[in-house]
């Protein structure tokens, strides 16, 4: 089940919201979201509910035992254990599948189905342990409670990644109101529409055109399949954290921002703090920091960089393009941090801007393209010029016509052009009908654009 849903939003949403409402106290209220969020996850795999219920578990044990004896070791066994629930359903194919020509023995592993959202949720885990032994946070005595970090339904499959120390003192006592949840429920209907209105509208042209005709589709239309990707991954998955943060806040949790208008960006060191921050973060308190972090000579810094990106670019699928996007990554802020920062910064702004969007493009080239014989095509069309026909393009599918023209708004909306226009709205009650109103046809638009098409991919269901 996804957030952009009729599913979702016919029934499961409301049903959850109206049994909320219902229970009067806090440890009903928990056990409604439990509840709802145990359901949320099995309703497409129930199997994969006891993998998550087993890495809680883990993460359980492992923090009674580090409160006790605040062991290393006992950190060791427990992050090992976790990690290793991750490497085996994520991983482990791909390892068999490169070293089998070495090991014949390993080709006949057979393979395991991937456990939806099984990233994120190993590494919120992983950040209540790590956490706990650097006494950041208390250990959760109540294993439901702990249950309900984990499996929490509007962060659990796509994020945000939440840390245990955001919610620790929500989860035990919050306070909701008409006001909060008016305010996440508007959260909500603008990640909905970003999703479903743009994000779905411009997937069209990535998916269409690259398993188009090549003697129709040339260098431009490649270029424009690259933008289209580029805006549909942005509005795919920032409008999922918005519904995520909305969804939280209408049950009283306040989740940190995970997007911050990423394409503004004037150089790639500013994207990465705009782009994903919950994961960016991540890995810099946990694995590039202890590192070392840049606090070391210059050698030990690059390695640390390049440790950070490789596992930055595994982390988001077994595949090795995934891996080149990470190092692709490394290599620009390498180049800016040790070559290019002090020029960049005597250029004017447009000129930084699209130096960082055309590497940012790019880049999402690398992402998209799994397999190399498609990565190697597509890079080759971008590069090398061949005509694209335009009339047979049109001709063939009108559709597309649309999504061309929904880049223009698209890409209008990945900057910041509404957000002052809003914020100077009045407080009043008129400024609030109008806040309303606009929300009130976003979600019309958005149920009928569901109704009409079954078309509704989501790029980051998969990690």
């Amino acid at each position: 089940m996804i957030f952009s849903s009729l599913t979702f939003l016919g029934a499961f949403l409301p049903l959850t919201a109206l049994f909320y409402l219902l229970s009067r106290n806090r440890v009903w209220r928990n056990g409604v979201l439990l509840a709802a969020s145990l359901v949320f996850y099995a309703w497409g795999e129930p199997r994969f509910i006891l993998l998550l219920l087993l890495a809680t578990l883990e993460a359980y044990l492992g923090g009674l035992l580090l409160e006790k004896h605040h062991s290393r070791a006992v950190l060791a066994v427990t992050v090992t254990l976790l990690v290793g629930n991750l490497a085996v359903f994520k991983y482990l194919g791909f390892f068999c599948e490169n070293l089998s020509p070495l090991i014949p023995a390993l080709g006949r592993v057979p393979a395991l189905a991937l456990p939806i959202g099984i990233s994120f949720y190993t590494f919120q885990i992983l950040s209540y342990v790590i956490d706990l032994y650097r006494c950041k946070v208390s250990v959760q005595r109540n294993f439901l409670s702990l249950l309900l970090y984990v499996s929490f339904f509007p962060q659990l499959i796509a994020g945000p990644i939440v840390r245990y120390e955001t919610v620790e003192a929500e989860i035990r006592d919050r306070s909701e109101s008409l006001t909060e949840a008016a305010a996440g429920l508007r959260r909500f209907i603008r990640g909905l529409a970003k999703k479903v209105l743009l994000a779905n509208t411009v997937a069209l042209l990535p998916d269409t055109i690259y398993a188009g005709d090549p003697a129709v589709f040339g260098t431009m239309s490649y270029w424009l399949a690259a933008l289209g990707y580029t805006l549909q991954i942005y509005f795919d998955f920032s409008g999922y954290s918005d519904m995520a943060i909305g969804l939280g806040r209408m049950f009283g949790f306040h989740f940190l921002e995970n997007f911050d208008y990423p394409y503004v960006s004037r150089s790639v060191t500013e994207f990465w703090r705009r782009w994903h921050i919950s994961l960016s973060s991540w890995f810099r308190d946990y694995v590039y920091i202890p590192l070392g972090g840049n606090r070391v000579k210059k050698g030990r810094w690059i390695f640390n960089l390049l440790v950070v990106w490789a596992l930055t670019g595994f982390w988001h699928g077994a595949q090795w393009n995934f891996i080149l996007w990470g190092l692709y990554y490394a290599a620009l802020l390498l180049i800016e941090k040790l070559l290019l920062g002090k020029w960049l910064e005597k250029l004017p702004s447009v000129l930084r801007w699209v130096y960082t969007f055309f590497f940012v493009n790019l880049g999402w080239v690398l992402f998209d393209r799994t397999d190399f014989a498609s990565l190697k095509s597509a890079v080759q069309t971008l590069f090398v010029y061949r005509p694209t026909d335009w009339a047979g393009v049109f001709s063939s599918d009108l559709s597309l016509l649309v999504s061309c023209l929904a880049v223009i708004p698209a890409l209008a909306l990945s900057f910041p052009i509404l957000r002052r226009p809003l914020e100077k709205l009045p407080r009043t009650l008129g400024g609030t009908i109008v806040l309303d109103g606009i929300c009130v046809i976003l979600l019309a638009l958005s149920i009928a654009s569901l109704i009409s098409t079954q078309y509704n991919p989501f790029i980051y269901f998969r990690f």
